[in-house]
């Protein structure tokens, strides 16, 4: 590969790692052409970037970005390399996840940089597909304040005229 070439792909690697806060190292190596389309199309419907990498390209662009978690993948590019660009945290894993529950043995995660921390390992799969997504907490969190709101109102509703009574005695002793 020409140096040229070179500095263009470092490059394009640099600006989807700036364009995507996430992503995953994995194992695409020995997918037939029919299961590689599955996935590539699985992985265009839930908006992920999936590109196939050098090891040695990567490294480089990894290294240049100067961020400690992100140097603790570089043991993970060994063997064929492809990376998911994400912009949700958990959507690779739970591709993953489907593909292996589909009985594909692959894509096989070898790590991840997820919400600025780095995960080594096949194993950490279920963590990953455990942080939730931005949409999910903003979801948890109008729930947790409909929730005091929703008991108020139970409250006044089973309590019926009892309450229009006290408020009437509370502003009755007031204007006396």
């Amino acid at each position: 590969m020409k140096k040229e070439t070179k500095v263009q792909v470092i490059e394009s690697i640099s600006e989807l790692l700036k364009e995507y806060p996430n992503y995953y190292v994995t194992d695409i190596a020995g997918l037939n052409a029919k299961n590689t389309v599955k996935l590539r199309r699985a992985c265009f419907e839930q908006g992920i970037k999936l590109t196939v990498v050098k090891n040695t390209l990567f490294s480089h662009v990894l290294k240049a970005m100067n961020n400690e978690e992100m140097n603790n993948l570089l043991p993970t590019l060994v063997g064929n390399t492809a990376i998911m660009y994400t912009q949700t945290a958990n959507a690779p894993a739970k591709l993953i996840k489907q593909m292996q529950k589909e009985g594909l043995p692959k894509p096989v995660l070898k790590g991840a940089y997820v919400q600025e921390c780095a995960f080594v390992g096949a194993d950490k799969l279920d963590e990953l597909i455990a942080i939730k997504s931005r949409e999910e907490l903003i979801g948890d969190i109008v729930s947790l304040l409909q929730s005091p709101a929703r008991n108020v109102i139970s409250a006044l509703q089973s309590a019926g005229g009892k309450i229009a009574g006290i408020v009437k005695t509370l502003s009755e002793k007031e204007e006396k």
